[in-house]
């Protein structure tokens, strides 16, 4: 399920956002919370329980405080996910991206699956409405940069960095369906397969299914269900020699 970043109040969240150096601490007693600890808080539990389980009464809780407490700090959940999406962004690339266009926009992709892979549940915020916050700006900008000097028109740079990302988050949602699906059944995935082949036996028809008699038995025991890792490496070579393609002419 995608969870939109785009369901809180947009003025809240982009003042929450863009917030200034110094509005936090302030001279004197200070407050219990401050809005970078309810948002690591938050980022934890979700990175824990996925973003169905968040709730900021759960997050209040945590933190040893009432939940009216902490809505005088942030909104509501929309404003939350927004900022925890945000946040997680400013761990994508401690220097740009070097090399070659190809090296560039592999570290591109690299970077995108392992953000994924720490924080599941930002894989599952819609970014069809984006809430443009500081980290999801300096994502835009450099991973446009990887795509600069090439001779590419604005529009086709946008779209080689949307089609490189889009493939990682494609991709990234079959490691974590897995995972869940594991969690859910309790059953490994060979343990799942090997429940389920007697029954695959009794109903599957070479002769109706040809191509299927043919590369099943050869690839089902080789990736072993979805590999996700592999399906990365192998769909992203894909990916960049499609791109290849375009800057070559």
């Amino acid at each position: 399920m995608t969870t939109g970043v785009g369901g809180g109040d947009i003025a809240a969240t982009m003042a929450l956002l863009w917030r200034k150096p110094g509005t936090g601490p302030r001279r004197g007693p200070q407050p219990r919370l401050d809005l970078d600890r309810i948002i690591a808080t938050a980022v934890r539990l979700a990175d824990a329980d996925g973003l169905a389980a968040l709730s900021m009464r759960r997050v209040a809780a945590e933190l040893g405080v009432g939940a009216m407490t902490l809505y005088t700090h942030v909104p509501g959940k929309g404003e939350l996910v927004a900022l925890m999406y945000d946040a997680v962004l400013g761990e994508l690339y401690a220097d740009p991206p070097a090399g070659d266009w190809r090296a560039r926009l592999t570290t591109v992709a690299q970077a995108n699956w392992d953000l994924f892979v720490r924080h599941p549940w930002a894989a599952q915020v819609g970014t069809g409405r984006p809430i443009l916050g500081p980290n999801l700006m300096a994502k835009y900008d450099t991973e446009l940069a990887a795509v600069d000097g090439l001779g590419l028109g604005e529009v086709e740079m946008e779209l080689v960095v949307m089609s490189v990302t889009g493939f990682v988050r494609g991709t990234v949602t079959g490691l974590h369906e897995k995972s869940a699906a594991e969690q859910e059944s309790g059953m490994t995935e060979l343990e799942w397969w090997q429940a389920t082949e007697p029954h695959i036996e009794r109903v599957f028809d070479p002769g109706r299914y040809p191509t299927a008699a043919r590369v099943g038995p050869v690839s089902g025991p080789e990736l072993g269900g979805y590999p996700a890792d592999r399906a990365f490496e192998f769909g992203l070579a894909r990916v960049l020699d499609g791109i290849a393609v375009l800057i070559g002419r």
